[in-house]
């Protein structure tokens, strides 16, 4: 969206203003405001006409103009009804010298978690890919999956879902009990029935030894489509705020975009969490402290498969740079990325 309808909207969302007053205002002719009222007409905003000028009366439920529209935070938006990957699109902007882009889509038909796994991802989810050029060193680089995490944490949780973090990049939801479906050690099978996934995060990096080009950061959130169409343990928004009842934050729109009670109002879900993605990225400092907060795998008995070989141990920190520090028989060791299992307390 172009800084003239931003403005436009801004000014029509104290009450009507007549097109000469917007005129005056943004030092452009009243043949361009009419132009640029009906171009967010086209976007599906629904502005008036009236005696005292534009009214803006409707914005459009889920799409890029009317996330950009309110959001306080410097991405632009490029949405899609329906793309093969977010992140695949955002490594192209990236490449083509892009920054503070997010391609947000309302299906993926071919999304993918870490190493290549393939990621469902219906109509009615959050799917989208922040393309950033910090400049950090590499090493730096897991800071902003910890970021994503916790900024889809603390959104899920605004919204009425009580949304926690299991290492590396998993937003979940707790199951009820202390250890129930815990896994034993001797189980044979990596299913940690112990919570359920929410949402996910994978970022993709280019740069040389000393410094990022580029990162993109993908999340995929389950929201407004039921859990049946997913692998087993997970679950969406949509499933919690029914289960839960209870509170619910500005996230949630009891009538539903799509005609369903209780969903969430996924364009301002995806408002708050690009905000708070923001925050933590301009102060990285912060990010460990946040994780710490919200995480589920610290203090618990964990397996993490690494190529070569399984580390078994309590977890019982976070590294500088996003690594899990884990106490085993031998000592600590720390590692930087693994398939992380919450075993039952021996």
């Amino acid at each position: 969206m172009n800084d003239t309808r931003r403005s436009i909207l801004e000014s029509l969302a104290d009450g009507p203003v007549s097109g000469p007053t917007l005129a005056d205002t943004l030092d452009v002719s009243r043949a361009a405001v009419w132009k640029h009222v009906e171009g967010l007409r086209e976007d599906g905003f629904e502005i008036e006409s009236g005696p005292d000028g534009y009214a803006l009366t409707g914005i459009p439920a889920y799409n890029g103009p009317a996330i950009e529209y309110g959001l306080e935070a410097p991405f632009s938006i490029e949405y899609h009804e329906s793309i093969a990957s977010t992140n695949a699109r955002a490594r192209a902007l990236a490449s083509d010298g892009r920054a503070d882009v997010v391609v947000l889509a309302d299906e993926q038909t071919g999304g993918k978690g870490r190493l290549d796994r393939e990621w469902s991802s219906p109509s009615g989810g959050i799917w989208m890919s922040v393309c950033c050029r910090p400049t950090i060193p590499p090493a730096r680089a897991p800071l902003y999956t910890l970021a994503a995490a916790v900024a889809t944490a603390r959104t899920a949780r605004e919204a009425g879902v009580d949304a926690r973090i299991k290492w590396p990049n998993d937003v979940v939801v707790p199951g009820s009990g202390a250890d129930a479906g815990l896994e034993s050690d001797d189980s044979a099978t990596d299913d940690d029935s112990s919570y359920r996934k929410l949402s996910g995060v994978l970022t993709e990096m280019e740069g040389e030894t000393d410094r990022v080009e580029w990162l993109v950061v993908g999340i995929g959130v389950n929201a407004n489509f039921d859990a049946g169409e997913l692998p087993a343990g997970s679950t969406t928004l949509r499933e919690e705020l029914r289960a839960g009842g209870g509170d619910r934050g500005a996230e949630t729109d009891t009538a539903g975009e799509n005609g369903e009670p209780g969903d969430v109002d996924r364009r301002l879900f995806v408002q708050r969490l690009l905000e708070e993605f923001h925050t933590l990225r301009t102060d990285l400092e912060c990010v460990l402290p946040a994780w710490r907060e919200l995480t589920l795998t610290i203090g618990q008995r964990v397996r993490v498969e690494l190529p070569d070989e399984t580390v078994v141990g309590e977890a019982i920190d976070i590294a500088e740079y996003g690594g899990l520090v884990i106490e085993d028989d031998g000592g600590r060791v720390t590692v930087s990325a693994g398939d992380c299992t919450h075993l039952r307390p021996t």
